[in-house]
């Protein structure tokens, strides 16, 4: 009986590892296809950037179309680099791709939407992201459009570091993820809205499971084993975004795993965000670390203008952090009573209100 019980366990350990790899390839699926359609429009549409406030929406459009901020970042890097681009109009389109690049979680989370309860909570861990980089904005562009506070911090960090060379992180999810979801993008690359359909289906499917095993299976002891190890504190939750996100080079992933554990009630919306501006924080290291190998000192700029606004906007929210919590939950708790408002946020935050305001201000 107590090997049928630890085989038992066992295959519940392994079924629960393979919804985690069908959740996290669908996102890196969701992200190629999106990339095979939209890398273009991106940018092309970065180029036509001439003022700061057309290059805070045209990052937010570019990053919520490729669902890439690594792509969008890397575009501005080449253009700066080619002089298409001058660094005070590519801050700005850095800080808008802070923005879009939290589509995915937001789309991620709304695979909860039959349960309002669990819906309630994945939503308001998702939001919880777009609401802190949207204060951050607030805060941080006037600052930039004024007086220049990033471009003058990137810039002398740069100069400092440009001949320090970096180094390329080694990541272990890419080896098991990117091979088949280079296949399958590929597989739909003459079509690639069926791959967005086919990675959304897979998506779903993972999301549902995952949070119903989790239900009935194990959710007391990976709670205990969550709360009084992994996101014990503040700073404790902050470093496992950082270096997760350092070794998985994708806050698109990690942030986005940490919606269904929401969901299941596994995580509070309090242990969550120190975990988001560590992730935000950890998707910069990766960038700049690249940067400073290249030697090249646009890139080496952009690169720590990057990781300087996540890390004010770290210093100044994790204090004031029941605003954007507080914030969170009460969106999260309109959007339960109409499941049509977190659809309409996905196209208009991210789609609609950009493309608008890139046509009015140009």
């Amino acid at each position: 009986m107590e090997f049928k019980a630890v085989l038992r366990r066992l295959w519940k350990i392994f079924l629960l590892l393979a919804l985690i790899y069908i959740f996290m390839l669908s996102i890196k699926m969701i992200g190629g296809s999106f990339k095979l359609m939209g890398k273009g429009f991106a940018e092309s549409i970065i180029k036509t950037t001439s003022n700061p406030f057309t290059g805070l929406f045209i990052g937010i459009l570019a990053t919520s179309v490729v669902q890439s901020s690594s792509l969008t970042t890397s575009l501005v890097v080449s253009l700066v680099a080619a002089n298409v681009l001058t660094i005070p109009l590519a801050i700005p389109i850095v800080m808008g791709a802070n923005i879009g690049t939290t589509i995915t979680n937001t789309i991620v989370s709304v695979g909860h939407i039959r349960s309002s309860e669990e819906f309630e909570r994945a939503f308001a861990a998702s939001i919880v992201h777009d609401f802190f980089n949207l204060l951050n904005v607030l805060l941080l562009f006037p600052l930039q459009y004024f007086f220049n506070i990033l471009g003058f911090l990137a810039g002398g960090a740069a100069e400092i570091f440009k001949n320090v060379g970096g180094l390329k992180i080694f990541n272990p999810l890419s080896l098991i993820l990117s091979p088949v979801a280079h296949f399958v993008v590929h597989f739909f690359k003459g079509i690639p809205w069926v791959g967005i359909i086919f990675s959304l289906l897979l998506l779903f499917f993972s999301l549902r499971y995952i949070v119903k095993f989790m239900k009935s299976v194990v959710i007391r002891k990976i709670e205990v084993y969550f709360n009084k190890y992994l996101f014990k504190t503040t700073v404790r939750a902050l470093l496992l975004g950082l270096l997760f996100t350092s070794i998985v080079q994708s806050s698109s992933i990690t942030t986005s795993l940490a919606v269904p554990l929401a969901g299941a009630g596994i995580l509070s919306l309090e242990k969550i965000f120190p975990y988001t501006l560590g992730s935000n924080i950890g998707t910069t290291v990766t960038a700049l670390l690249a940067a400073l190998a290249t030697g090249e000192i646009s890139a080496i700029t952009v690169a720590f203008c990057h990781l300087i606004f996540n890390l004010i906007g770290t210093v100044v929210f994790l204090p004031l952090r029941k605003i954007p919590i507080s914030m969170a939950k009460m969106f999260s708790r309109i959007s339960v009573r109409n499941k049509l408002v977190p659809i309409l946020y996905i196209l208009v935050v991210f789609f609609a209100i950009p493309f608008i305001l890139i046509i009015f201000v140009e």
